[in-house]
């Protein structure tokens, strides 16, 4: 049996880079491509393919957010997210939204191909350099402190300095030389968008 692959990306020189990698591939059927999140349902509602590579920039929707469309309307499609981003932020959302691997537009064949055979198992696939940028820490570990999360979590439940100060039995000048600090460190400019921030970053769970 051989694997149908399908390609979700807006440039096409990728396209036919990853075309001409694959297309001599025994296992492999090409199945085609989309340019966008539009088409690639619009195809899909009449073909499955067993693996989507899918690209994270599309110009009508974000493949994060497509890949969780996909996993939904086509549990059994295997989906491996394709990009130049190396985030971890990127990555992990695009795992999360059901994607089975993350390789870079810089793979090689042998890359694609163990890429592609082993979310087909059920497995999850990361290249070298994703499960690299995924072990670092998460900047906010390496960034803030013991006192400077008490503090966040008492802005966060809207007290004033001297509040803070109150409870946590530091004066006022060291609560607010914290908080300037939590703003430089989050690189905010106001408390409203510093707990905007430390929300999604999960700090105030």
């Amino acid at each position: 049996m051989k694997i149908g692959v399908f390609v979700v990306d807006d440039h096409y020189m990728v396209i036919e880079g990853i075309r001409s990698l694959l297309q001599n591939e025994k296992t492999i059927d090409w199945m085609g491509h989309a340019t966008n999140a539009e088409s690639c349902l619009s195809f899909l509602r009449l073909h499955e393919p067993d693996v989507i590579l899918m690209d994270i920039n599309l110009p009508d929707k974000s493949g994060i957010d497509l890949c969780k469309e996909v996993k939904q309307l086509y549990p059994s499609v295997a989906i491996l997210g394709l990009s130049t981003f190396n985030q971890q932020t990127i990555i992990k959302n695009m795992i999360d939204n059901g994607a089975t691997g993350y390789v870079l537009k810089n793979a090689t064949k042998e890359e694609l191909m163990e890429a592609i055979n082993s979310v087909l198992k059920g497995k999850v696939y990361y290249s070298l350099e994703v499960l690299s940028a995924l072990r670092k820490p998460a900047p906010n570990q390496l960034l803030i402190t013991r006192r400077e999360k008490e503090v966040l979590l008492l802005i966060a439940e809207g007290l004033t300095n001297a509040q803070i100060s109150e409870k946590l039995f530091i004066s006022i000048p060291t609560v607010n030389t914290h908080r300037k600090s939590l703003l430089e460190k989050f690189d905010v400019k106001n408390t409203a968008m510093l707990i905007g921030k430390a929300t999604k970053l999960g700090l105030l769970e």
